[in-house]
Order: C-alpha cells, then structure tokens, then sequence
C-alpha cells in the first residue's frame, strides 16, 4: 500500500521533502527490524533524541557566499582618493560648504593682492618720473643758460667759428634750420655791414639769479623762458643798439646731453 504525503507549508524544495519523507519511512522500518531497501541489516537502538539527521541532496548543496572580511587599512597606506583621512574630519557636506566659502574669500584676496601690487607700482613709477622731471629742470636750465649766450651771439670777423659753436648746443631739425638761415641770411647780412651781436642773460643789478624760469619739464624735454640783453653793433647803427628779448628755448636730453631743439622770440 502506498503511502500518502502530505505537503506542508514551509516544507522547503521537492528534492528535501522527498528525503525527508524517505528518512521518516527508514527510521519506521527499522523500529518494527525490517531490513531496509537497499538489504543492509537494520539498527536496534533508536537515534538517540536530540540528535539532527542531515541527509544531503544529490549533487550537494551549495553554501552561501560567505561575506568578505572587512578590509582594515594598515598604517601608512593611502586612500585611492589620495586623502588620509583624520579622526574628527568635518563631514561631505560642511566641507563642501566650506569650499564654497573659500572659494570667493581666496579670489577677493587675490584681487586685493594685484590691486595691491599695481598700486604700489604706479606709486613707485610716479615718484621715479617726478625725481627724474625735478633733475631735468635743473639739467636743462643750466643748459639753456650756457647755450643761449653762443646761440645768439656772432661777430662777422668769425663767423664760421661762432656758427659751428652754436651748432655744438643743437639737436634735430632746429639744427639743420640753423645752418641754413646763417648760411643764406645772417652770414651775408653780417659780412656785409660788419654786424657784431653779443647776447647774454639778464640778471638783476644786484647779483641776484639770472632772470629765467622753467615753463614746464619731463624727465626728457623741458621748455625754458630766459630774458635776454642783444647788444648790436653795425655800419647801419650809430654807436649801439640794446634789445632787450624774451626768449623761450625747448631743450631735449640726448645721448651727449641736454640740446636745443627749438628757439621762439616773445
């Protein structure tokens, strides 16, 4: 007669019901000493109470993965992200928040800093160009001091000589205007009527400085005002002649000192 099974809920897979219900109909056979189906003698004594009848499937079963062990890091390794991380580090979100923060304090900084730097670099281009423009006017003011005497000053007996004097104090084209007018104008003129001109600075009676004044100055050009005494002598003037000139002379800085470049009659 077969037997019934009955299948129970929560009695797990086919395959371990079935060797379950098999072990059950063995361990019957051998309390009544049947032999079991395979011929083997049965077993007298009883499995003893407690004891757990592990019958393994065909096949086997298959364990569980078992889960990995944590991996502890040892001292001196480094994190993949290649921060050590501290005890007490300030959590992702208040660091990036942090982040945030610096970000704008370090480019305010920054912008400061170059202010800062042009700031100081313009001060310090401006004191060197006023020092530069303060020597100037005393350079060029001694220059057009020496230079105006022999500028506008010839004598017909020696006028090649006082020309090229003159020239020595010249730069640029003021030069070359100056070499042509005494060459077509003042050499003849002077020649002709024995024209002596002797041209000197005008100072007070008293000694004081020269009557002269800086206009304005750079550290390579500067423009002088100089009150000039001509004193003319000729065949067409009877005894002397006084002019008492205004004279404004720009004065230029070359490579062999301060030179005249230009010469205006007020």
């Amino acid at each position: 007669m077969a037997n019934t099974t009955t299948r129970g809920r929560g009695a797990g897979s086919p395959a371990r019901r079935t060797l379950t219900a098999a072990a059950r109909a063995a361990a019957k056979r051998t309390r009544r000493g049947e032999p079991l189906a395979d011929g083997a003698p049965s077993r007298a004594e009883e499995p003893s109470p407690g004891r757990t009848l592990v019958i393994d499937a065909p096949g086997g079963w298959d364990d569980p993965p078992e889960p990995e062990p944590e991996q502890v890091p040892e001292p001196g390794d480094v994190p993949e992200s290649g921060k050590v991380p501290e005890s007490g580090e300030v959590p992702e979100e208040r660091a990036s928040v942090r982040r945030l923060w610096r970000r704008p304090l370090t480019v305010a900084l920054c912008v400061l800093l170059v202010a800062g730097l042009a700031a100081v670099a313009v001060l310090g281009w401006q004191y060197r160009e006023g020092r530069r423009a303060e020597q100037a006017r005393g350079e060029a003011l001694a220059a057009a001091r020496k230079a105006a005497p022999v500028v506008l000053s010839y004598d017909y007996r020696r006028l090649d000589r006082d020309f090229a004097r003159a020239r020595a104090h010249l730069t640029g084209a003021f030069r070359d205007e100056y070499g042509r007018t005494t060459a077509k104008v003042v050499g003849p003129t002077a020649r002709k009527y024995h024209g002596v001109v002797k041209a000197t600075v005008a100072a007070p009676a008293n000694g004081d400085r020269p009557a002269e004044s800086v206009v304005s100055a750079e550290p390579d050009k500067a423009v002088i005002l100089l009150f000039v005494n001509q004193v003319t002598t000729s065949t067409q003037v009877t005894g002397s002649r006084v002019d008492l000139n205004r004279v404004r002379m720009t004065l230029t800085r070359t490579s062999e000192g301060w030179k005249v470049s230009a010469v205006d009659a007020l």
